[in-house]
């Protein structure tokens, strides 16, 4: 069970501590205590009125069919099995299908848009067509319907999720978005992980990084285009959007060189790059002005998928959701949108399945040799992926930097 100190006291205080025998309804009165006790005084002191606080919540009850909850009293959520893109095979990822369904429709936005969007770049050094990705990624061009109820959801998550202290902090700021005026708490619409409208911010990403780009005084990133359209740009433009450079090229890493160059850490010019006998895997050169610019070596997949070049504005798209495979999704999806690209050309090799819990084994198992694996969260990232390429390199076997479950079971 995890609360808050202060919620601790204030449930000691009020006679309320979770029983063994909890109920919903017995929950659902803590959280109305909690609401008034607990993070009522510090909203007042973030500067939220009593009005405007009593509105958001007025009529708001628990969402218990919210995954990751934790209701004080009740008995502790089951760790779940976690398996995801980065885990298996990424090829699923990137559903041809899907793809090109978004492209064909970004085109068409794009051509509307083209002197909204014009602007926008002039303004952020943001290209289009990366911004019409991203907004087709997060909310299918603001088309997909964004159902839940921002404040309920996060208020929840705040309450009696297994993260609340991320969550007291977002629904925080929403508060002070709804002081702010932009929105009511009727029409502030999320995702049911908390994150709002076409952009799929969360409040504290909107308070940082929302605008008004129509002018009309409210930064609106539910209704208006020009608002989320540059609210994205906005987003990428403070997070280090390098402008007039691209995202990443796909390549070709000959034999001899090795996979365990990655990351940006270890950037050097493209160049330099080349020099070593990496190309583009179209055959045509790097363009003049990315030759002589830094350039990262990635290998999502190791050795068995597509392998890249990329620009530090890679790991930019990578601040709008930090996912290697999310990335070259959009910078795939921007290039098909704005120069008529397709797939990338090497396919993503089936490399079996293995768990979050797999991945954590492998790096400590890593870590307790040496190696900087950035953390043994179970996520396999540039840091686990290059280190499993050095030790593979240092013990005769062929560097693939791919976590597999041979070589777990190598590393036990």
């Amino acid at each position: 069970m995890i609360l808050s100190i202060t919620f601790l006291f204030v449930v000691t205080t009020l006679g309320v501590m979770p029983s063994r025998a909890a109920t919903k309804s017995g929950v659902e009165a803590q959280f109305r205590q909690w609401l008034e006790a607990d993070l009522w005084p510090e909203a007042k002191r973030a500067g939220v009125s009593k009005p405007v606080f009593d509105r958001a919540f007025s009529g708001v009850n628990l969402d218990w069919d919210l995954p990751d909850l934790a209701p004080p009293g009740f008995p502790k959520p089951k760790q779940r099995a976690q398996s995801q893109a980065e885990f298996r095979s990424p090829g699923a990822y990137f559903s041809e299908k899907r793809l090109q369904g978004l492209a064909a429709s970004g085109r068409s936005l794009m051509k509307q848009h083209a002197g909204l969007l014009r602007r926008i770049e002039e303004r952020y050094g943001v290209p289009g067509s990366i911004i019409v990705a991203i907004w087709g990624r997060e909310s299918g061009f603001g088309r997909a319907k964004i159902p839940y109820s921002a404040i309920q959801v996060i208020a929840t998550k705040a309450f009696m999720s297994t993260r609340p202290d991320l969550f007291r902090k977002e629904i925080l700021a929403a508060l002070q978005i709804l002081q702010r005026g932009d929105v009511s708490a009727s029409a502030m619409k999320g995702s049911w992980a908390g994150a709002m409208g076409q952009p799929q911010f969360l409040p504290s990403s909107y308070l940082d990084h929302a605008v008004d780009f129509d002018g009309d005084g409210k930064r609106d990133i539910w209704n208006s285009t020009a608002d989320s359209l540059a609210s994205i740009a906005n987003y990428l433009a403070r997070s280090g959007w390098v402008r007039g450079r691209d995202w990443g090229f796909e390549a070709v890493i000959p034999e001899g060189v090795t996979c365990a160059l990655e990351g940006p850490d270890r950037a050097r010019p493209i160049s330099a790059l080349t020099d070593m006998g990496i190309i583009r895997i179209s055959g045509r050169p790097f363009p003049a002005h990315e030759r002589r610019a830094p350039g990262m070596v990635l290998v999502p997949a190791g050795t068995y998928g597509p392998e890249f070049v990329v620009t530090p504005n890679f790991y930019v798209i990578k601040e709008y959701n930090n996912s290697d495979l999310y990335a070259l999704f959009i910078g795939n999806l921007a290039d098909r949108m704005a120069h008529g690209g397709g797939a990338f050309v090497t396919p993503w090799d089936n490399t079996g399945s293995m768990l979050r819990s797999d991945i954590a084994r492998l790096q400590s198992s890593l870590e307790k040799q040496g190696y900087d694996v950035g953390g043994a969260d179970g996520l396999p990232g540039y840091k686990t992926r290059r280190s499993i390429g050095e030790w593979q390199a240092r013990n005769g076997s062929k560097a693939d930097c791919f976590p597999t479950p041979a070589l777990l079971k190598t590393l036990r």
